[in-house]
């Protein structure tokens, strides 16, 4: 079970946050194959991020700039543009670890052509009469708000993993993860709020996560294989196996199963905001400290 907090108490939580985007920047250069040293599956079912989120994200961008007209309220329309400019970054920043596999040798564009596919063309616009085209609309504002609990949760996992820390690994990619995590964790209500505010019923919120969840599983996996079958240190030689994954959990390498299925569940609680779950304040002390952001910032 994972070993640090799921909620906090709000008190302590700031209020009227303005989120900020922030322009950082990464130096692949010197970025080890296996980044978490000797952990190649550990390393590689982190790396799936990589795979998914450029195209998930600049999605997110897309549909999210669709829904600014219909907002009636000031505040959230401001949290909205926050997001959009956050998400538009973090694409980018993730596509920089895919353009440096690509300069050396390493060529994910099979499996990553099939997520832009999905983004793009089952998730992306369609020709539809007006009412029937805003409700697609919020269809996909459900869905990414189920997206959102889902790296929310991860983001809080990044900052919480000092496992990973005394592993050795790679600190250039720990402060990537941990800069989307905590900017993950600090807007993690948005997509909530948009969707409440444009639809909200309870059965819409809890089957976008219903639909969500086994598939971004389904991806993760197929992400997994593909990257340890690509891997030129392994030369497709070690399958993943189950057995390996729960051992990489044991020692806090990986979320555990018990605790990423608990938290998915919390999302189907009628009372659940995400709120309600993590921490603001853990979040903005990292990005107070954050190489890249310090970097941004200055």
């Amino acid at each position: 079970m994972f070993g640090h907090r799921g909620t906090v108490s709000r008190w302590d939580e700031p209020e009227n946050l303005v989120l900020q985007p922030r322009d950082v920047t990464f130096d692949w250069a010197e970025l080890p194959t296996h980044w978490v040293p000797n952990e190649p599956l550990v390393t590689h079912t982190i790396n799936v991020l990589h795979l998914l989120l450029p195209a998930g994200e600049r999605w997110f961008v897309d549909v999210f700039t669709q829904a600014v007209p219909l907002i009636k309220d000031d505040k959230l329309q401001e949290e909205v543009l926050g997001f959009i400019e956050q998400e538009a970054i973090h694409a980018s920043s993730h596509q920089g670890v895919l353009d440096h596999w690509q300069a050396m040798g390493i060529d994910t564009d099979p499996y990553v052509q099939q997520i832009s596919w999905m983004f793009e063309k089952a998730l992306g616009d369609r020709d539809l009469p007006a009412r029937r085209g805003e409700e697609w609309m919020i269809e996909r504002v459900a869905i990414i708000a189920a997206i959102e609990h889902i790296t929310a949760m991860l983001g809080h996992w990044a900052l919480n993993a000092t496992a990973l820390d005394a592993a050795q690994a790679d600190a250039t990619m720990m402060d990537l993860l941990r800069w989307h995590g905590a900017e993950e964790v600090t807007h993690r209500a948005v997509a909530f709020d948009l969707f409440s505010h444009l639809d909200g019923r309870y059965l819409r919120r809890v089957r976008a996560m219903l639909i969500t969840a086994p598939i971004m599983l389904w991806l993760w996996v197929r992400g997994v294989v593909f990257l340890m079958r690509l891997d030129p240190e392994l030369g497709g030689r070690v399958p993943p196996r189950w057995r390996h994954f729960f051992r990489a959990t044991h020692r806090r390498l990986l979320p555990s199963a018990r605790w990423v299925i608990w938290q998915v569940l919390q999302y189907a609680r009628p009372a659940y905001h995400p709120s309600q779950e993590y921490s603001t304040s853990q979040a903005l002390a990292y990005l107070a400290t954050s190489p890249a952001a310090r970097a941004a910032a200055a």
